[in-house]
Formats: C-alpha cells, structure tokens, sequence
C-alpha cells in the first residue's frame, strides 16, 4: 500500500480534520500523517479498519502457530 499518495502534516489535520475524514472514508485508503516531513502515524476510516481486522487477527495466528512449528511446540491428534 502506497501511503506517500495522502499525506498529510500534523499541523493540517490539526487546523481543518473535516477535509481528512472525509478523504479516508471516500479514497478507502488510509492518510499518512507526518510532522516535519516524517511519517508518524497512519488515519482511516472505522469501517475500513474494521472490515479488515479480522483476517490480520488471522494472518497474526497463522504467523504464530507456524513460530511455534518452527520451535518444536506442536501436539500430536493423538495428543488432542
């Protein structure tokens, strides 16, 4: 995902949010939000966030359950 197309500083969203809430729930694309040039935080939408959080909650099980593979912590069917 491309951040660098919506950036935004600080002192903007600060100023004027409207324009930016407005953005994030239109575009369905997250705002990077930067001060003094940086990076510092990323702004979308609720309903984005939402929609997408179950299958990183998945994809956060998967990453672990293979690190515990990977360590030896595994438990047979006949263990189960």
């Amino acid at each position: 995902m491309e951040f660098c197309e919506d950036p935004v500083a600080l002192k903007d969203l600060e100023a004027n949010p409207g324009p930016v809430v407005k953005h994030v729930n239109q575009a369905h694309r997250p705002v990077l939000l930067t001060s003094r040039g940086r990076g510092v935080a990323v702004a979308r939408s609720v309903t984005d966030y939402e929609k997408n959080e179950p299958e990183q909650a998945f994809m956060r099980a998967v990453v672990a359950d293979l690190a515990d593979l990977q360590a030896g912590r595994e438990i047979s069917l006949a263990e189960i």
